[in-house]
């Protein structure tokens, strides 16, 4: 049995179907991409997934249980933790704040714990923990989306463009850190618009056009694919 299992999801807004009838699953431990255009339902499969949006068909398999119908904050403390597009930190929130909010759905009393994991592997949010999260830099408010969504201790980690808007020494980084989330043994599903950086740490890749899965395979296959490359990697 898959860690996630999507079948046959469908989503709309309004009269436009925004899924359509899209499948895929995801293995413990593994890193899967979505990668396709702009418009393609990547963001909308991921806010499905977190019950943002509400899916019309279909079925959401998490260690076996069904999330349609759930609540958001009932599908995060079950695991399925997303880190959305644009970083969404509570500005007027310090650093400290911020990332103790995401601890409201623990119950293993470790939270100090993790807390000073988070700022060992981050150094600028230690640095920053009294500041305001909206004075952060843009890179500085991705460690802290990434560090709070650790805080809720997710099974899968599902990140929505990381390195979106970020300096390209600052998207290696963001890359390190999602490799570094995998070796401790987090499941990743993740949404990039940067298709070559996406394909290079994961082990699986979807292709989404509108609303549909048209491709799939190993991210090494889908690196190799003519067609892939000519539409994605230029």
């Amino acid at each position: 049995m898959a860690l996630l299992e999507v079948s046959d999801l469908w989503v709309s807004y309004g009269m436009i179907a925004a899924l359509r009838s899209v499948s895929f699953k995801l293995e413990e431990g593994q890193v899967v991409t979505l990668i396709g255009a702009n418009g393609a339902g990547k963001s909308t499969t991921l806010n499905t997934l977190s019950g943002l949006l509400r899916a019309s068909a279909g079925s959401i398999r998490f260690n076996g249980v069904e999330m349609i119908g759930r609540r958001p904050d009932r599908i995060a403390a079950m695991g399925m933790v997303q880190v959305p597009e644009g970083r969404q930190v509570i500005a007027n929130m310090s650093v400290a704040e911020n990332l103790t909010a995401g601890a409201h759905v623990r119950r293993d009393g470790r939270t100090d714990e993790e807390l000073a994991a988070i700022y060992a592997r981050f150094p600028r949010l230690n640095e920053r923990r009294t500041q305001k999260a909206g004075l952060l830099s843009g890179g500085e408010q991705q460690m802290l989306a990434v560090g709070r969504a650790l805080m809720m201790q997710p099974t899968l980690l599902m990140m929505d463009e990381p390195s979106m808007g970020l300096a390209p020494l600052l998207v290696k980084d963001v890359f390190r850190i999602i490799a570094e989330i995998k070796e401790r043994g987090i499941s990743i599903l993740l949404v990039e618009q940067n298709a070559r950086q996406a394909l290079a740490i994961a082990d699986y890749a979807y292709v989404l056009e509108r609303g549909k899965v048209v491709a799939e395979g190993t991210a090494a296959e889908l690196s190799n694919n003519p067609a892939i490359l000519a539409a994605y990697l230029g």
